[in-house]
């Protein structure tokens, strides 16, 4: 991890101290794993799959090296503060479970003036949910909250997603 991505990532920790009490009290400031919480020879999947409850900062991702190993869900925002982002992340707090089982990465960039790869790459105007294949393609971008059962409804819709269920299926015979 590059200086610049410690700093990155502590300043987005720093930020989400600034949420609404209602976001505090959902424990807001855990979001994002800071520096202390991150081995340096740890990689990104590394991690994830140490914990694949953790929000990644979009500062230190690189899409690319998602591709057919998890679906990012990429949630932006102006502003840590903007009650669509808090509401978008205790959604998504409540029930991790089938998001974990669909190999969901989740990341969070609330810092437009930070110009992570993804923000550059998806061009979000204020609150985006961006739920990304394996397969790299951007399968949904919302305005709004979206619940985690629509977010499992969709991946399950996805041609990947099928096949891997068809595959489990198939192992478990």
């Amino acid at each position: 991890m590059t200086q610049a991505s410690k700093i990155a990532l502590a300043l987005t920790a720093a930020m989400l101290t600034l949420l609404p009490l209602s976001a505090q009290e959902a424990d807001a400031t855990e979001v994002v794993a800071t520096p202390e919480d991150v081995r340096d020879d740890m990689t990104l999947l590394d991690r994830w799959n140490a914990d694949r409850t953790t929000f990644f900062d979009a500062s230190e991702i690189d899409l690319s090296e998602l591709q057919y190993v998890a679906r990012p869900l990429v949630v932006f925002a102006d502003s840590p503060a903007d009650p669509l982002f808090v509401q978008q992340l205790e959604l998504l707090r409540a029930r991790p479970e089938g998001l974990i089982a669909r190999d969901v990465i989740l990341i969070v960039d609330a810092d437009p003036n930070v110009n992570s790869d993804a923000r550059a790459e998806l061009r979000p105007r204020g609150f985006t949910l961006v739920l990304i294949g394996k397969d790299g393609r951007v399968a949904q971008r919302k305005p709004a909250p979206f619940g985690v059962r629509e977010l499992e409804r969709a991946i399950d819709k996805m041609p990947l997603r099928q096949q891997e269920v068809r595959d489990g299926r198939a192992l478990s015979e």
